[in-house]
């Protein structure tokens, strides 16, 4: 009787909630209340998360109904964990590069071996260590406060990092840059950037990238960009969508299902999130804005990196590219 009670209250509560144009698949448990990354590996039916910075260094194997089905502690300090992806042998890597504060010298992504994942319950990591070559101060000043990141996916032999402004008035400005998958400390490689818009609804929170290799996704607390037609691994110099849930919470992992359909989980604060959802690119595709990425020369990315030409892609209206 209490469990058929349980139930009644959680579909009531269901039933009073909006969640716009996402599709709701379960509530996650409490164990996982800040998730902060979602990865669907190619050899596996269970989805991979992780909760933010200061949590326990586990990695949760998780089935569609919300049901934790595999835990794996890494022998390695949950400083800021954020974002999670994998390579095609299911490799994981987890981005330890959560740095609100903009002071952090030790940002390093975490990999742990697929076979580790799926026999053993305590993993060691494959550190591999990085910083921003523009970075001199730590922290800068509050004007300068481009280097916090929580999105990361893999692609061909590199991982690809976005990162999150701190700068008021900024905040939809996020830098792209590369590192390789081996152990070592690198210099991150910047590629371009992109600005969505001011407010801290516009932070990037997530990045994921589809089976294809043709669709890149970016996502905020109230909508996802979709990026397409980009040359090479800039991928803001083709088009942009940006596709609204029409719902608003803390959003932060995000993983393609096929190359039209999305996860996404939100944290649970103030008494919403805390879930996993489905979002169909295809049936939400006449809601979508069309935008351009539109190169701009600039010469000075954060902070000033020197190298050649350097562009800001900002929005400009064009295609009409179906998914």
């Amino acid at each position: 009787m209490k469990k058929i009670c349980i139930l009644f209250s959680f579909l009531l509560i269901i039933s009073c909630q909006n969640f716009g144009q996402l599709k709701l698949l379960a509530s996650l448990p409490d164990e996982l209340k800040e998730a902060s990354g979602i990865e669907k590996t190619n050899n596996s039916d269970l989805l991979w998360m992780l909760n933010d910075g200061g949590n326990k260094p586990v990695i949760y194997g998780v089935d569609l109904s919300g049901n934790i089905v595999r835990k794996v502690f890494a022998n390695a300090k949950n400083k800021d964990w954020e974002d999670i992806t994998s390579d095609e042998k299911g490799n994981l890597y987890i981005g330890d590069f959560g740095n609100n504060n903009n002071k952090r010298k030790d940002l390093k992504i975490l990999k742990i071996k697929y076979e580790d994942l799926l026999t053993k319950d305590k993993v060691e990591v494959e550190k591999i260590k990085f910083y921003y070559p523009s970075q001199q101060k730590f922290p800068p000043k509050k004007k300068d406060r481009f280097y916090d990141a929580e999105s990361m996916f893999y692609k061909n032999g590199f991982l690809y990092i976005f990162t999150k402004s701190r700068v008021k008035g900024n905040y939809g400005k996020t830098s792209l840059y590369k590192i390789p998958t081996k152990k070592g400390n690198y210099v991150a490689e910047y590629i371009s950037e992109y600005k969505l818009c001011d407010d801290l609804h516009c932070w990037i929170t997530a990045a994921a990238i589809s089976p294809s290799g043709k669709k890149v996704a970016l996502l905020n607390h109230q909508s996802i960009l979709i990026f397409t037609d980009f040359k090479g691994d800039n991928f803001f110099s083709g088009a942009v969508k940006e596709y609204p849930f029409n719902h608003i919470s803390q959003k932060e992992g995000v993983v393609f299902k096929d190359n039209n359909t999305l996860y996404i989980t939100d944290e649970k604060a103030h008494l919403q999130g805390g879930n996993l959802y489905e979002f169909s690119l295809k049936k939400n595709y006449k809601n979508s804005n069309n935008n351009f990425a539109h190169p701009i020369t600039n010469n000075n990315p954060p902070s000033g990196v020197i190298g050649p030409k350097n562009f800001i892609f900002l929005p400009l209206a064009s295609d009409n590219t179906s998914p």
